[in-house]
């Protein structure tokens, strides 16, 4: 979560269209999986996805989503906003594994969820009648599309992670085209393309793998690191400073968070 941290910066610096910016990630990230496949002995990924047609193709199609509404997301509204909403993935995932896959969920995990919603509320009501209220609401779509994603590589652990991925970045080269003009980059945002092409898949890798040893609840309890750095790097970078709704939507659902993860009693009681 801490290199994916980087992605509103990236996108936010190369002052690139949505499309033109998802293509080229998505090309230079096509790149990356093939030669981690290649590194890893695993190079036929188009075995590894008949294996799993299913929840691979699911999971490519969540990724694009994802991948998509979040940078949309950041070219609408702030650095801030977008990752303080994504940062209520963790109670998100264990409700979504509620809903989906029947695990059982414990009062504190439900109170969280409510308490990590009065948050996302607070920051979208900020918003209403101003400009940057469709990219709160990408943002919701954007998390909404993760914490599904979680579940399914849990649920499926065996499934290939370098597959899935690789996938996504195709189908996402795909959907761009149409839309796209890559070549109208200038360098700065060629540059930004390439930073994020290479530590965007990076970050995916390794949290997808994640699952293999984690329940998803845990997992996604990491998901704050990004809500924790990525507005450091937008005051850094464009002296962005969060708004006092965002601020107090923020406070909301980190304790909200930690209320339904961090303070249960053992990581058994995190998927109750």
């Amino acid at each position: 979560m801490l290199v994916v941290s980087t992605d509103s910066f990236f996108v936010r610096w190369s002052g690139a269209e949505v499309w033109d910016l998802l293509f080229w990630v998505s090309f230079i990230s096509v790149g990356f999986y093939l030669v981690a496949g290649w590194r890893r002995g695993s190079t036929d990924a188009l075995r590894a996805w008949l294996q799993f047609p299913l929840p691979l193709s699911v999971i490519a199609l969540l990724a694009t989503v994802s991948q998509v509404t979040f940078i949309a997301a950041v070219t609408r509204t702030s650095i801030a906003n977008v990752v303080v909403i994504v940062g209520a993935s963790p109670v998100i995932v264990a409700l979504v594994g509620r809903v989906f896959f029947r695990e059982r969920t414990s009062r504190r995990v439900w109170i969280a969820i409510f308490v990590t919603f009065l948050g996302m509320v607070v920051i979208v009501s900020g918003s209403i009648g101003q400009p940057n209220l469709d990219g709160d609401l990408l943002a919701v779509v954007a998390v909404a599309a993760f914490s599904i994603g979680v579940n399914i590589w849990r649920r499926w652990p065996e499934m290939s992670r370098i597959s899935g991925l690789l996938v996504a970045s195709v189908l996402s080269i795909i959907i761009a085209a149409f839309f796209a003009a890559p070549l109208s980059l200038d360098g700065r945002a060629f540059l930004a393309c390439l930073g994020m092409g290479l530590l965007n898949p990076l970050g995916r890798l390794l949290h997808s793998s994640a699952s293999r040893y984690a329940p998803a609840a845990e997992v996604a309890l990491f998901t704050p690191v990004e809500t924790l750095a990525a507005p450091l790097w937008a005051v850094l970078a464009f002296s962005e400073v969060p708004t006092l709704g965002t601020v107090i939507g923020a406070t909301i659902i980190i304790g909200g968070v930690l209320y339904g993860t961090v303070t249960a009693n053992s990581p058994s009681k995190k998927l109750r």
